[in-house]
């Protein structure tokens, strides 16, 4: 059995035979259906007898057979039917040929598009246009002036129910969340990146704990199925419209707009910061390609001057400086090289953690480490030939100062801010972030457009963790307004920071809006405020497959939204 993986949802293959039901299991299929009648040939298996075989690894087994070129309205719509179901199903005729005609038809009849479908055609090597193409006159006849999304001035195409700009965290679970609820949502992603990065293991990779290729995948195995993925960078919003612009002048119209664009690592605001970057000891977690320079830097360095940054609030993972230093200093204790070298925090801000409770237990690894804390220092430029930092102090007796401090090892945290797209657009409120309202994440001034992630201006810790807790808030309150009902979910500013403090033990920061402490697990378990065993093995063996496996599914484990009214007391 050769198995062709058409999405996430769907495999096809040609003729099954009774043994490949074991196979399929493992592949994780739970329905298998059937496109080619009885007895075309002498010695094909009876659909009895697969489906009974089927059964017994715990694989339900449907058929709707067909000749080739004969595809019935009824037969496509059933196979929408069980798309809709959202099981992991494999389909087989022959060849395969039949199977994916018929899922191409029913592609086509929902008026999603058709370069999607052609694309996939070419990919697998069968022929699709004759099957289609009526569909879609079908379905540009049935579409009246009331059904279109988009106004009939625009110069849009397509138009979606729902477009999610960005495929980061907040935007793939976004859309598998909206599919959990209502599976026949039309929704298109926009992104151009080819590869997807899990950024919360970074941190791990500059400490020597994870390989740096676990922290990515391919971003076509990620899209959910029967998601539009527009590869294209967006240039502008058009609300007023209800469009979005690509940088190649097309545009595409929504009725609902997710604004899940992240933020920007400005790297330039740091003069020769840019250029220095992975060599002559210069280094930031804050890079895929960099991180594994941090764990180089650190595991080489036996004596000498380390300088760890943290610019201006806010940046995503405010923690993540902090944990840097924290690996890289637990690393040389234990190495017996920490008293050869000296330690530096550069800290634009005037505290240690934005949070009371957690600075005790932080502090004291600060003391253990016998790290000097320099605080309102912001980096403005880095001579990495000379290695020598120049920061600027910007509170304090030396207030307005320049200092100049040499090393051997710098670890940057770079500015961030919003993207240019977002920031130039009507969306944007002050600073440039998305403009939104901190508790429904719907914009203050556009009803039908709504924020996600680190690109909003809500007050909150700009991590994946908030994302995690974000978008089952979003996915609810759109479905509910497409249904005409009130908003109910709401978002409490929950955001998590496991702060890394040493090899095997994280102080495990949980929070929400006003530095309100929202636990997710009792005190006998992982006590917050302490560094625990638990929060290690939370953070480097559980959440990563928590990620890959249930985020980005849909699946909204303990992230239920809060009652919105309620929130807003």
């Amino acid at each position: 059995m050769k198995l062709i993986k058409i999405n996430d949802q769907l495999s096809i293959s040609g003729q099954l035979e009774v043994s490949d039901m074991e196979g399929l299991l493992q592949e994780g299929v739970e329905l298998i259906v059937c496109n080619r009648p009885d007895s075309e040939v002498a010695d094909q298996p009876l659909f009895a007898d697969l489906a009974a075989a089927a059964a017994a690894c715990g694989i339900e087994a449907i058929s709707i057979p067909f000749k080739p070129g004969a595809i019935e309205a009824t037969q496509v719509a059933e196979m929408i039917r069980l798309q809709e179901g959202g099981m992991r199903m494999h389909a087989f005729c022959r060849s395969g040929s039949r199977s994916f005609n018929l899922y191409a038809a029913a592609h086509a009849s929902r008026g999603l598009p058709k370069e999607e479908i052609l694309q996939q055609a070419e990919k697998v090597g069968i022929a699709v246009t004759e099957t289609i193409d009526p569909y879609y006159e079908g379905v540009k006849k049935s579409m009246s002036n009331e059904e279109q999304v988009t106004s009939p001035n625009t110069t849009a195409t397509p138009a979606y129910d729902i477009v999610i700009v960005g495929a980061g965290s907040g935007g793939i679970a976004a859309a598998a969340s909206l599919q959990k609820r209502d599976r026949g949502l039309r929704i298109a992603l926009i992104d151009p990146a080819e590869v997807h990065y899990y950024q919360p293991g970074w941190t791990m990779v500059g400490g020597g704990v994870f390989d740096v290729k676990s922290t990515k995948r391919q971003m076509q195995d990620l899209i959910p199925s029967n998601v539009s993925w527009i590869k294209q960078a967006v240039s502008g919003f058009h609300p007023d419209e209800n469009e979005v612009e690509m940088d190649d002048g097309s545009r595409v119209s929504y009725q609902h707009l997710i604004v899940a664009a992240g933020l920007k690592l400005d790297w330039d605001a740091i003069d020769g910061l840019k250029q220095s970057l992975g060599k002559n000891g210069v280094t930031s977690n804050y890079s895929f390609e960099h991180a594994p320079y941090t764990w180089d830097l650190v595991n080489n360095l036996k004596q000498g001057k380390a300088l760890f940054t943290q610019p201006p609030m806010p940046i995503k993972c405010a923690g993540a400086p902090q944990k840097a230093l924290y690996l890289s200093c637990d690393h040389w204790l234990r190495n017996n090289v920490l008293n050869s070298i000296n330690v530096d925090f550069c800290n634009a801000g005037g505290v240690l953690f934005g949070v009371s409770d957690y600075v005790p237990a932080l502090q004291s690894y600060i003391d253990r480490y016998e790290v000097n804390v320099d605080y309102f220092h912001n980096l403005e430029a880095i001579d990495s030939d000379e290695k020598v930092a120049y920061f600027k102090v910007t509170s304090g007796e030396k207030e307005g100062e320049q200092i100049a401090k040499p090393f051997d090892m710098i670890h940057v945290c770079p500015p961030q801010r919003a993207p240019d797209f977002v920031a130039n657009s009507k969306l944007a409120g002050d600073g440039g972030w998305l403009e939104v309202d901190q508790f429904s994440l719907r914009h203050t001034r556009f009803d039908n457009v709504w924020g996600l992630g680190d690109v909003m201006n809500t007050p909150n810790a700009k991590t994946m963790a908030a994302v995690r807790k974000q978008v089952p808030v979003v996915a609810q309150n759109i479905v509910d307004t497409l249904k005409g009902n009130s908003l109910r979910a709401g978002y409490d500013g929950y955001g998590s920071c496991p702060l890394t403090v040493e090899k095997g033990k994280i102080v495990l920061a949980e929070f929400g809006y006003g530095g309100k402490i929202i636990p997710t697990f009792p005190s006998w378990v992982i006590k917050g405020t302490q560094p625990t065993r638990a929060a290690w093995m939370l953070k480097k063996d559980l959440l990563p497959g928590i990620y890959w496996h249930a985020m980005l599914k849909g699946r909204e484990w303990m992230a239920g939204p809060a009652d919105l009214e309620k929130l807003r007391g």
